[in-house]
């Protein structure tokens, strides 16, 4: 019996310093050497600061900047007047299409676009404006989000349209192995190069 509980012993030992040990160095290791960026969270920084994630999106309420997707969540910004400490979350409210809260978001939503965008109309809006991602943290709008608002961009900022243009296309990221889902434009990425021009 004991030399059963023996081998038994030596066998755990071995397994968890294999799966336990081993396995996550080799791993971690062989991420920061292939995919350093991508392991460290694909973290942007601006004067050696970090501003944000390429993977993770923010609100950006300023004019002179792109506006983000909706978020259910703010884009797990804590809700300091609220009891409910749950720390940071991601999800979405789950409203259906026929929910009254919905349509009322979506219509304050469509009032303050409009307002802001005086030369657009209300049936040129991208849904991806007016739609928030089913994790909340979506860093990315469509193309079409993006164009739509160069007018106010141009307004705001001075830059030129075609300035504009060249900003959107070094924030767009292709699709996935070229054939999976649609060019995207990084919303932080964008706004980091406004500002860098706005403040060169």
């Amino acid at each position: 019996m004991w030399q059963q509980l023996k081998v038994a012993l030596l066998i755990t030992i071995v397994w968890m310093g294999i799966c336990g040990l081993a396995y996550p160095l080799i791993t971690t290791g062989v991420a920061q050497i292939v995919f350093k960026n991508q392991a460290n969270g694909s973290l942007i920084e601006e004067k050696g600061q970090v501003i944000g994630s390429a993977l993770i999106g923010q609100t950006f309420e300023q004019d002179q900047y792109f506006q983000s997707k909706p978020s259910a969540i703010a884009y797990n910004i804590y809700e300091k007047n609220t009891e409910n400490k749950e720390g940071v979350r991601s999800g979405s409210a789950n409203y259906a299409p026929s929910n009254p809260e919905l349509m009322k978001r979506i219509e304050q939503d469509v009032a303050q676009f409009l307002q802001q965008h005086p030369t657009v109309e209300k049936q040129q809006i991208p849904a991806d404006l007016l739609t928030a991602s089913g994790s909340g943290l979506d860093p990315h709008i469509s193309l079409k989000a993006a164009k739509i608002q160069l007018d106010r961009l141009h307004e705001t900022t001075g830059l030129s349209i075609d300035d504009l243009k060249k900003i959107i296309e070094q924030a767009t990221d292709s699709r996935s192995l070229g054939i999976f889902g649609e060019e995207k434009m990084n919303v932080l990425k964008a706004n980091q190069q406004i500002y860098r021009q706005l403040n060169s």
